[in-house]
């Protein structure tokens, strides 16, 4: 989402990590070139919405759980809200979260492929962006913040990465989380600076899972925890090519 008084910064998906600190950091919007961006969740509808809109022309619009709290404005952003749950503890909340219906567009398959979000948490814990889970046929990908470390995985029918931030960001600041995978490893790419590198390559990754927003959508808070996220979130980005 473009924050008030900001504006996007457009870049070439394989330069997106050398944007500035302070550009990122002050709402700065990381692109790819022209037609790569898969889909574009800008967060800014109004209080109650139950639609989440795609402003990337491709129609990949979600659905707004009732949980999930709209047109939040917070230090120059309008987000979305998601409010802390106890985890590991029943019952799920299914409305906490905010969901896109499978599409091929939503998976990686081969390609290069990004997941761009801006956050606001004080909160240690939560999945912010997922499709797939651990062992769901066909792999999965997902962007998290375990103890307040943003965390980065892809995993393919070659193997699974992950990369984490060297950075607590549960501060109650806003934070550019991004991260890549390419067919020379991952990159996990905070306020502008490159905080994480891994070697390799994951594979195709491609299921029918829902792209999922504030938590996981197959889960029990006993066998499975939900990771319900807890914090604000003021855009969510995919980027393929």
């Amino acid at each position: 989402m473009r924050s008030r008084g900001r504006y996007a910064v457009a870049v070439t998906f394989t330069t997106a990590a050398t944007l500035v600190a302070t550009a990122a950091g002050a709402g700065a919007v990381t692109e790819g070139p022209a037609g790569h961006v898969v889909a574009r969740y800008d967060l800014n509808e109004g209080p109650g919405a139950r639609t989440m809109a795609d402003s990337s022309g491709h129609a990949l619009d979600g659905t707004v759980g009732s949980e999930v709290q709209t047109g939040v404005a917070v230090r120059g952003a309008t987000g979305y809200r998601f409010t802390r749950l106890e985890p590991d503890t029943p019952p799920t909340h299914p409305r906490h979260l905010a969901t896109v219906t499978s599409a091929a567009e939503l998976n990686p398959g081969n390609r290069d492929f990004a997941v761009t979000v801006r956050l606001r948490t004080q909160y240690h814990f939560g999945n912010i962006v997922q499709k797939g889970q651990a062992t769901v046929e066909g792999g999965n990908f997902k962007l998290q913040i375990p103890s307040g470390i943003a965390q980065c995985l892809f995993r393919g029918d070659h193997g699974s990465l992950i990369v984490s931030s060297k950075t607590r960001l549960n501060d109650g600041d806003w934070h550019t989380v991004r991260c890549e995978r390419t067919r020379d490893g991952l990159a996990l790419v905070v306020d502008g600076r490159t905080e994480a590198r891994k070697p390799g390559w994951t594979g195709f990754i491609a299921n029918g899972w829902p792209l999922s927003i504030g938590g996981k959508t197959s889960c029990d808070q006993v066998d499975v925890g939900c990771d319900y996220y807890a914090g604000d979130l003021d855009y969510v980005q995919l980027e393929a090519r």
